[in-house]
């Protein structure tokens, strides 16, 4: 791994999905640590889709950092039901910003990726060089293969011109600004709002998807972002970087723990008719927490200030 030299607070800093959970998150943790020349772009004022459109934006502003948090993201039934965009749209994002960047010449790269990139049966924990030896979970294979795409690039862009681009792999994540549709959340979100709307209008129980003994692992995003400044200034090698806590729970007990945070007294069912997913997802961290780096926010404790933050008026 090549030394790396920390990042300049006067820096300017692109950071792509800067409305989402992850990239907001990492918009906070540059701004508590002094950087505050951070460059942001809505959907609506950059496509990111859009070759021409991010070229442009790209020579004009001429960021020195980027973090690509951008992406289009959901549970298990968007990953089912709309495979097309899920791979169309972030092969697109991901090249666009990726190529435009070497283009003029930035000189780090943070790429988000996935813990899905992973074959469904792979080794657990999951260390980096699994990565395509086996088949992926076919609930979210085109966002995987987006994914995987995204992580070859940056080694491309590194073997061809010599860059400092990086990719990390997060576990799944929560926390604020996280999706709450039930059409398009992930698993916690989800859990969340059924057992609060459950609570308010006292139904006998909550039905949840599978058997509930898929075991996951889960990163609160605060971590995650601390966890990105860390990488930018620590990490510059091709290989992709897991992030995780190294802990994981079956979906059956994260039910509990977010049913007894809710205060929901009613009943849960497992329809058994839906998929699970992958069986465990727990990623080895070993080569993240040799550098230094570990996560700092305990699970029970996360998903209570989630709860207690989140704007449930809308549910």
């Amino acid at each position: 791994m090549l030394k790396t030299l920390p990042m300049n607070t006067n820096a300017k800093i692109f950071v792509a999905g800067h409305r989402g959970m992850v990239g907001s998150a990492i918009v906070r943790a540059l701004t508590a640590q002094g950087f505050f020349n951070i460059i942001k772009r809505s959907r609506e004022e950059l496509d990111l889709r859009s070759k021409a459109a991010v070229d442009a934006f790209f020579d004009r502003e001429r960021p020195t950092y980027v973090f690509l948090a951008a992406a289009k993201v959901g549970g298990i039934m968007a990953n089912k039901t709309q495979p097309v965009e899920f791979l169309v749209d972030n092969v697109a994002i991901q090249n666009n910003v990726l190529t435009a960047s070497n283009k003029v010449d930035v000189e780090k790269v943070l790429f988000l990726g996935s813990s899905c990139i992973y074959p469904k049966f792979a080794q657990i924990p999951i260390r980096e060089d699994s990565l395509l030896t086996g088949h992926l979970e076919p609930t979210n294979d085109a966002y995987a293969i987006a994914k995987i795409t995204g992580v070859m690039l940056t080694q491309a862009l590194r073997r061809e011109y010599g860059r400092h681009y990086v990719s990390a792999m997060p576990t799944n994540l929560y926390g604020p600004n996280d999706n709450y549709d039930l059409e398009k959340s992930h698993v916690l979100p989800a859990l969340i709002r059924k057992f609060h709307t459950a609570k308010v209008h006292d139904a006998p129980e909550v039905i949840l998807w599978g058997t509930g003994a898929p075991l996951r692992e889960f990163l609160h995003v605060d971590d995650l972002a601390d966890a990105c400044l860390f990488l930018m200034d620590h990490y510059d090698d091709p290989a992709p970087i897991n992030v995780g806590t190294g802990e994981d729970l079956p979906i059956a007990e994260l039910a509990s723990m977010v049913k007894e945070i809710v205060g929901y007294e009613g009943d849960v069912r497992f329809d058994t008719s839906k998929p699970d997913g992958t069986p465990r997802k727990l990623l080895d961290v070993s080569r993240l927490t040799s550098l230094g780096w570990k996560a700092r926010i305990g699970l029970r404790e996360g998903i209570e200030a989630v709860y207690r933050e989140v704007d449930k008026s809308t549910w």
